[in-house]
């Protein structure tokens, strides 16, 4: 909700806030916070208290901020447990990326000093930068990651106050206990006293990830079950299209599993998405909560992307035909980067054989428990280190590839949040064999880029026969959720065209 007179992303328009809290509008919760002054507590804007007066309320960008200006989380509400906000992906501005690395955990496993690194900037600067952008600093911003962590575990999982406490992130229990105290008003034992967990398993992590509706479940996961490669990922599709998705993942302390239950789901509000963790490091409980919210899609705004792109006649029947697609993105850019690369030419069944035959020869094979879940992707070294001729392809596609890893490898290219999105793309069109189509699909899923456009698609050809003389452009800034429409599109029956009233 930026500040329309201002034009400053950290601003925001308190007029448009305090209306939202007054329709306790859920399309809200997680873009702002609501501060109340008499009671001291801070809340989500659809919280369903009595409406606070509104020279009583202050309005904050993150919870971090609420927290940092002295109010406690509220307990009815409880408005930590909120999607993200949308304009990380859509301004990408360093407050936004620097919030995705955060989530990942990069200062719990690097510092400050490392996430400044990541942004390119010192720690000093980038402290005061979102400081003024987002009310907090990034130690306080972690601090408050770590508090939404601990509070899921505590309260849906059986794990013992301990493991929760470095599982979440925190140096010692001492820091665990005083900082739930003063974040939520109670100790662990009376958060976890007030719900039933939700999981028994030993060794299971039961989460859930919220997300804003309409959610096209079904959508993401027929999108995801057509690419998943043996090895590293399965699913399942019922009829009714309900089903789940299930992979592994190679996080900073060790290797785990993620599945995800998928459905669609109505709204406008909050819906969510149940989430079963298997680490072997609890450490990357956070990291792994980060990677699959970034698959989900989780934090985008639904109601925002139907109301712009349905308003144009090329699309209007395919965004009433699934409301709330989301982008499917990506738990490791490094995979799906060479994954990009293997698909480049050939159809979705013949790049899932050519990634499951690099699993099956390079891939590190683990234990999950899970059948079909057998190894991790080999990471960019290991492709590096590979011939052209390792590869069923043209050996330029393999040279290449070797080139990309090998880049990735090296540090060179960077394919988290973290880096400036053109400038990925810059590095990105300077490696052989790299183009536009590769690299922009590379932002697509990897980036989480909202604005990403494939002209020379040639599904995107197909699905725009009928509207030969559309201008993509006016689909911006969410150009990336009407090429998933169009995809998507392509496997519906046929049925006669939409009445083009642009005329009228």
């Amino acid at each position: 909700m930026t500040d329309t007179a201002t034009g400053e992303p950290g601003s925001l328009d308190f007029s448009r806030c305090y209306t939202a809290v007054r329709s306790r509008d859920r399309r809200f919760d997680g873009v702002f916070y609501t501060a109340v002054r008499t009671t001291g507590i801070y809340c989500r804007p659809s919280c369903p208290a009595r409406t606070p007066a509104s020279a009583n309320v202050s309005f904050h960008r993150t919870a971090a901020a609420a927290q940092t200006a002295g109010y406690r989380a509220c307990k009815r509400c409880l408005p930590d447990a909120t999607p993200g906000s949308p304009d990380w992906d859509v301004a990408a501005t360093v407050a936004g990326r620097a919030m995705h690395l955060i989530g990942d955990g990069v200062v719990d496993r690097e510092g400050v000093e490392g996430l400044a690194s990541r942004l390119g900037y010192t720690s000093r600067h980038l402290s005061r930068l979102l400081t003024s952008e987002l009310g907090a600093g990034p130690l306080a911003l972690a601090r408050t990651q770590r508090a939404q962590t601990a509070r899921a575990l505590v309260e849906s999982t059986t794990l013992g106050l301990t493991d929760v406490a470095f599982a979440a992130g925190f140096s010692s229990v001492r820091q665990f206990n005083e900082t739930m105290q003063e974040v939520y008003a109670a100790t662990p034992s009376e958060l976890r006293g007030r719900r039933v967990p939700a999981s028994t398993t030993p060794g299971a992590i039961a989460l859930r990830i919220a997300v804003r509706t309409p959610f096209s479940g079904s959508t993401l996961l027929r999108f995801l079950a057509d690419r998943a490669v043996p090895g590293i990922e399965v699913a399942e599709v019922r009829p009714d299209g309900t089903g789940w998705y299930a992979r592994t993942l190679d996080l900073p302390h060790g290797p785990g599993t993620a599945r995800v239950d998928l459905a669609d789901e109505d709204g406008p509000g909050t819906a969510y998405v149940d989430l079963r963790l298997a680490l072997d490091d609890l450490r990357d409980t956070t990291a792994a909560l980060a990677r699959v919210r970034l698959l989900l899609d989780a934090d985008a705004d639904p109601v925002a992307v139907d109301e712009h792109l349905g308003a144009d006649p090329a699309l209007a029947g395919l965004v009433a035909a699934r409301p709330g697609l989301r982008v499917p993105g990506h738990v490791e850019g490094t995979e799906l980067a060479v994954r990009a690369v293997l698909g480049q030419q050939v159809t979705v069944v013949a790049a899932r054989t050519a990634a499951a035959r690099l699993v099956a020869s390079r891939g590190r094979a683990i234990s999950t428990g899970t059948d079909g879940l057998t190894h991790l992707f080999p990471d960019a070294a290991t492709v590096a280190a590979m011939d052209p001729e390792d590869f069923r392809m043209p050996r330029a596609r393999g040279r290449a590839l070797i080139g990309l890893s090998a880049a990735l490898a090296a540090g060179d290219l960077v394919l988290d949040r973290g880096p400036d999105r053109a400038e990925v793309r810059t590095a990105l069109l300077a490696l052989p064999g790299i183009g536009p189509w590769t690299a922009d699909y590379i932002a697509l899923r990897a980036l989480g880029h909202p604005d990403i456009w494939l002209p020379s698609d040639v599904g995107v050809r197909n699905a725009l026969r009928a509207h030969p003389d559309v201008d993509p452009a006016q689909w911006s800034p969410w150009r990336s959720y009407a090429l998933l429409h169009l995809w998507t599109s392509l496997s519906d029956p046929p049925r006669p065209p939409l009445p083009d009233h642009r005329g009228e």
